[in-house]
């Protein structure tokens, strides 16, 4: 089964769930999730928790403990804050490249999964009539312990754009143009080092190449030791075949790591 993750204190996860509910032809079932309606639409069920997603480490298990399944993939869907409170449509994958501030554990990676956030890109960019940003975030917040790919899609950044009916329409019909198709496209994968927080040269890539993302670096969480990047790698769903660097994002260790990672893993390394 496929699921799709909401909340009841996020004003954006209800506006999204609500629009998966109507639009998508979910039925409401006698089962329950942390004491909230299960909806399910064929393979696919709409769970709802009473409390900030970022910190649901060990989700899967709960869901396998609550429901007798285990989750293939796991659908966050969110709000994203910012202070600027730039408009926004985002996706990324969660985790800890240092200190956890924000859930998760210290120096852990959620499972990432890049053709579906690639898609997720694609589709939010095909969509995007609002003239907001869409774009891709570096990995970061939590939940680290989860052990079935997933990834967050959110609209950002402040409750004027949470509330929004378009924005909420456009992410639920992403969510199910992912979930029906991620795994028939198959794309270059890489992980991507450099840049700030929303990753512009990842997402023009991932926009106008091949190339599709898991877990993004950025210059701020920099520099991590060679442990890191294999555990990024590692928790990545797909093969990766490239390590993507901005060059001027990035700091000199980082660069010289990345290249001396792909020589010894005879992976791919691409400079923009």
């Amino acid at each position: 089964m496929k699921v799709i993750m909401t909340t009841k204190i996020d004003l954006a996860s209800m506006n999204i769930r609500r629009h998966l509910i109507e639009g998508f032809g979910f039925k409401e079932t006698e089962k329950s999730f942390d004491g909230n309606p299960v909806y399910e639409k064929g393979d696919t069920l709409i769970l709802t928790t009473n409390d900030e997603m970022i910190y649901y480490d060990g989700l899967d298990r709960a869901i396998e403990n609550q429901l007798g399944l285990k989750p293939e993939v796991i659908v966050f869907a969110s709000r994203h804050s910012s202070e600027k409170k730039l408009p926004a449509l985002t996706t990324h994958v969660t985790g800890n490249w240092g200190k956890a501030l924000y859930g998760g554990k210290d120096g852990h990676l959620a499972i990432a999964i890049p053709g579906a956030m690639k898609l997720a890109l694609l589709k939010m960019n095909e969509l995007n009539d609002l003239g907001w940003t869409v774009c891709y975030e570096a990995t970061h917040h939590g939940p680290s312990e989860l052990e079935v790919p997933s990834l967050f899609i959110e609209i950002g950044s402040s409750e004027e754009e949470w509330i929004n009916e378009r924005a909420g329409e456009i992410i639920a019909e992403t969510i199910m143009h992912i979930l029906e198709n991620y795994d028939k496209k198959k794309f270059k994968v890489a992980i991507g080092i450099g840049g700030g927080h929303y990753a512009p040269k990842q997402t023009k890539r991932a926009l106008e190449t091949e190339l599709a993302f898991g877990h993004i670096l950025p210059k701020y969480a920099q520099p991590v030791p060679k442990e890191m990047l294999l555990r990024a790698i590692e928790r990545t769903a797909e093969p990766v075949e490239a390590i993507y660097v901005d060059w001027k994002g990035s700091r000199g260790e980082t660069r010289q790591l990345a290249r001396s990672l792909t020589e010894e893993l005879g992976l791919e390394f691409i400079k923009d």
